[in-house]
């Protein structure tokens, strides 16, 4: 009998453990649904961000939920699949000079009036605005959209066979994006440097960049919007800026930035 006992006390002991760490690893694969979810709007062909951000993305699986809207092969002023921003926790923009479907820019101005993070990269500044022109028939611009959102002033930029030299800005090398980032230390860009000054009052240079014969420019800064969300930008976006160490750091703390409460 008490041989007995003693293999039931085992055997249950076993079927504890096995009980236990089953409901271990299904809490691990139940966790994706909590992770953030992070909605990048691509749709731009001059420094190939798409492929840049499906690269970034993956180093972020783990972390968040990642959903790209690309534009429509048939119409480059449609986005497929933009109602992700439905669930969407945060933003990220990478756009050039598109004019969408009204119905469409109204979903994107209606998660940024909810107080939602937005991120922008390179041409964001000039997301939704066109040169002088109109947008045809049945479509919307957004002309201040960079003034509106991140605090932003793009007018143009220097010329492309101008190295940047980058720097921190002191006030703002404690801040949770770029703390602990060395990767600027004595480091260049050869994206083209936006002339961008002056900055909408209220709006934090973390970085900025400087070409040979001109003033240094903001090249990277968060802004508080009007609607209580807040933003980070930075210029920088080209292929080999992403090749390197600064650009994909600066994102990963900035969607941190951005989700945290």
């Amino acid at each position: 009998m008490v041989r007995m006992r003693l293999l039931l006390l085992v055997f249950g002991l076993y079927l504890f453990f096995v009980t236990s760490h089953g409901k271990s690893e299904d809490s691990s694969s139940a966790q994706p649904s909590n992770r953030p979810h992070v909605v990048m709007l691509v749709a731009e062909r001059e420094y190939e961000t798409m492929q840049s951000l499906k690269r970034f993305s993956e180093d972020q699986k783990e972390a968040y939920r990642v959903t790209i809207v690309a534009e429509d092969p048939s119409d480059r002023n449609r986005l497929i699949g933009l109602e992700s921003l439905e669930t969407a926790d945060l933003m990220l923009v990478s756009v050039r000079r598109r004019t969408l479907p009204k119905d469409q820019l109204a979903l994107i101005r209606k998660f940024i009036s909810q107080g939602k993070p937005v991120i922008g990269i390179r041409t964001a500044s000039h997301a939704f605005s066109l040169r002088n022109k109109k947008p045809p028939e049945g479509r919307a611009d957004w002309q201040d959209f960079d003034q509106v959102v991140f605090g932003g002033n793009y007018t143009n930029h220097h010329g492309n066979d101008l190295k940047v030299r980058l720097t921190f800005e002191d006030a703002g090398s404690n801040h949770s994006i770029v703390k602990g980032i060395d990767a600027v230390r004595n480091s260049s860009s050869s994206s083209s440097l936006y002339r961008v000054s002056p900055l909408m009052p209220g709006a934090k240079v973390l970085m900025r960049g400087q070409v040979k014969g001109h003033p240094a420019e903001p090249i990277a800064w968060t802004y508080r919007r009007a609607d209580g969300g807040k933003s980070f930008y930075t210029s920088l976006g080209n292929t080999e800026d992403f090749q390197g160490q600064l650009l994909p750091e600066l994102l990963a703390n900035a969607i941190a930035w951005g989700v945290s409460k």
